[in-house]
């Protein structure tokens, strides 16, 4: 009796379940329909696309927005997103290599914009965790984790648009890690930074710039300033037959992208990230989805090992929500 009452509630559950589900899509599915067409609606994303054109009327007001006014520094490697990337990694100083597994989930989440169209600004919270593994090592040891935390206040006028935000960082070295290189001692890492980027986008074209500055930092004697630009390129989105229609307007665009940093604290030596590959995107949502080539050279962009030498190249994939 008692397997025929536990039958029943999976059954009722499950069937809820597809209920619920069913509705959620039937109402994505419609929300993206204007009226009387059934085309689908072109949904307004401030950070993909060339939606920059001048709107008239007046600026509107709006909590919690969805999209942002400044379009994400994809190639950042201290960009909070979510990625997880698999790279062969060969450190400069003895010439051995490994394979590195790294991750990364965060977000920026936006608190209140004032915009018309996609002119106007907004602030927000930005939250990041950056974590990497050693998978030449057993059990995949973790070699360290920064974690980030900043306010991000964003602006757009037309194809110009700029980011100004302050951010902490507290950055852990893991226990195996430690415990296979005793000649590396456990150490508070923390930073506080002010940073300000302007970025410009001319078609299929996006070119950016900036500055940072340190105003809290352990240990104290690291170096304040830093230099930080960069490029993008997004080819048109083009419609993909690929398995249709379950995957029905699914778009895909070709993305080439490059991050430059060079910091006072190692010389002004450039650290280059590049990423190259595919994104697919669906008409009428604003999730992306990559899988992008990598390639970095310079010092260590994580955590205490900053002034370690490290080259590497890989693959990985991105998500954007």
């Amino acid at each position: 009796m008692r397997r025929g009452v536990s039958c029943d509630r999976w059954i009722v559950g499950i069937l809820s379940l597809m209920v619920l589900l069913a509705g959620q899509a039937y109402a994505g599915h419609t929300n993206d329909k204007e009226p009387g067409n059934s085309g689908t609606k072109e949904l307004l994303d401030c950070r993909y696309g060339q939606p920059y054109e001048k709107i008239d009327g007046e600026a509107v007001g709006e909590a919690f927005p969805s999209d942002d006014l400044f379009r994400p520094l994809l190639a950042d490697p201290k960009q909070p997103q979510f990625f997880a990337i698999w790279q062969r990694s060969r450190l400069r100083a003895d010439n051995s290599s490994f394979s590195l597994g790294s991750v990364a989930i965060g977000e920026n989440f936006g608190f209140y914009t004032r915009r018309k169209g996609c002119d106007g600004w907004q602030v927000g919270l930005l939250t990041g965790v950056f974590a990497q593994f050693n998978l030449s090592e057993k059990n995949a040891a973790l070699i360290n984790t920064d974690f980030n935390v900043g306010v991000p206040l964003s602006w757009r006028s037309g194809n110009w648009s700029a980011r100004l935000r302050y951010y902490h960082q507290s950055s852990h070295l893991g226990d195996e890690f430690l415990g296979s290189h005793p000649e590396i001692k456990p150490s508070t890492f923390i930073l506080e930074e002010v940073e300000g980027i302007l970025s410009y986008d001319y078609r299929w074209l996006r070119l950016y710039g900036g500055a940072a500055v340190l105003v809290h930092r352990e240990p104290s004697t690291i170096d304040r300033t830093r230099l930080q630009w960069g490029f993008e390129a997004r080819a048109p989105a083009m419609r993909t037959r690929i398995l249709e229609p379950f995957l029905d307007r699914l778009v895909v665009a070709p993305v080439l992208s490059a991050d430059f940093k060079s910091m006072e604290e190692l010389g002004w030596i450039i650290n280059t990230n590049v990423l190259g590959g595919l994104e697919w995107s669906r008409t009428g949502t604003r999730r992306h989805f990559r899988i992008m080539a990598t390639y970095f050279h310079g010092y260590n962009p994580y955590g205490s090992l900053y002034n370690q030498k490290i080259e590497s190249i890989g693959v990985g994939a991105y998500f954007t929500f």
